[in-house]
């Protein structure tokens, strides 16, 4: 007979019968929850984290025992049986104030680095750049170092679900360009991938930092709250491929890097950095949204001179912005405020949708005419 789990009530689901229980401990006994080799990477800096005010999860403790040994408890709605999925960047809690932050693995060599910290030290509201914590010289490998910095959702999970969340996206990820385009770096690899959120809000009692649909102790699945109305920054991060110029250089640069396709892109001729990022933008823009709904078409106005193969036909991000200025000055709040419509949507589930968007649009017009 296994041991019961001595913890507060835990729901049916996550309590094993007696053969489920010898099954999962064989299984655990096989090696199956072992940490995988990237994890003993970040086991063996624990102490050193934590003897400088971070900690990681329990999983990466010296001599780490899985919690459901000798219990009936199912691994799966364990904490400490996940996994990180990501060699380079592991999760932890700040001692300070129990805040979750992100610890990256990086070559000390190149500028991401120093363009890190450069975005650390300026303090502006049109700076979308992730911000340093602080900088460690890895203990074991004199060539790394241990950047700690927020811990970040990423941009697109939850989906976005208005047309203003993607005008918000687009908003922030123009305004962080032209920033970081004014202070003379071009990313080069401007991604879906490399914009994460600060969603705090979306998510106030938290959620699990892998199994991003669970509460913390991953007991229960959690249910973020709309993006509207909340408080949702975007965040570009890895200045890996980042290029910083001096000022007045020529910012022509060479080699096949970034995710987007860009037409110029070759590791022998020199292309400007700048002229590719606005391209990558533009695509990403084209691609997440403009592709994938029918009510954001006013994107394809932004996009299209933005992804002219030609270079030189490209605007600057300045002048991206303004042409988005104007584009977003012709929206009304209604439309704002509407869902966003699937082109793959069946026409039936088109209706029911839309019939519950406009009995929220009649709720929220109501409460704006009683509210004092």
């Amino acid at each position: 007979m296994s041991t019961p789990a001595k913890q507060r009530k835990l729901p049916n689901h996550a309590i094993l019968d007696d053969v489920s229980v010898e099954a999962f401990a064989q299984m655990t006994h096989d090696g199956i929850y072992n940490l995988m080799p990237h994890e003993v990477f970040w086991q063996a800096r624990y102490r050193f984290l934590q003897d400088h005010g971070y900690l990681l999860r329990p999983r990466y403790a010296p001599n780490w025992k899985p919690s459901w040994l000798g219990t009936n408890l199912d691994p799966t709605f364990c904490e400490d049986s996940v996994p990180s999925l990501n060699y380079q960047v592991l999760d932890a809690t700040r001692l300070s104030n129990r805040e979750l932050v992100a610890v990256k693995s990086t070559y000390k060599v190149g500028q991401e680095l120093q363009i890190a910290k450069y975005f650390t030290s300026i303090c502006d509201s049109a700076n979308h750049c992730v911000p340093v914590y602080d900088i460690f010289s890895d203990p074991h490998d004199p060539r790394m170092a241990l950047l700690v910095m927020p811990y970040l959702r990423p941009c697109n999970n939850p989906e976005f679900a208005t047309v203003g969340d993607v005008v918000e996206f687009v908003d922030q990820t123009i305004e962080g360009l032209a920033f970081m385009h004014r202070h003379n770096v071009a990313h080069r690899d401007v991604a879906v991938a490399n914009i994460m959120m600060e969603a705090k809000s979306l998510f106030p009692k938290g959620h699990h930092p892998v199994r991003l649909g669970y509460s913390p102790d991953l007991l229960e699945p959690v249910t973020p709250l709309p993006r509207a109305g909340r408080k949702v920054r975007y965040v570009y991060i890895d200045f890996g491929a980042s290029s910083m110029f001096p000022q007045g250089s020529s910012t022509l640069v060479v080699g096949d890097v970034g995710r987007a396709k860009v037409p110029e892109l070759s590791d022998t001729i020199p292309y400007d950095a700048f002229k590719v990022d606005i391209f990558a933008l533009g695509d990403m823009f084209l691609t997440e949204f403009a592709q994938k709904y029918s009510n954001v078409d006013f994107l394809r106005t932004l996009v299209e001179p933005m992804l002219q193969r030609r270079p030189d036909l490209r605007p600057t991000i300045e002048q991206v912005a303004a042409n988005w200025r104007s584009i977003r000055a012709s929206f009304n709040d209604t439309s704002i405020r509407w869902r966003l419509v699937p082109k793959n949507e069946a026409p039936l589930e088109r209706v029911v949708n839309d019939t519950v968007a406009v009995a929220w649009e009649g709720v929220y017009r109501l409460k704006k005419f009683v509210a004092p």
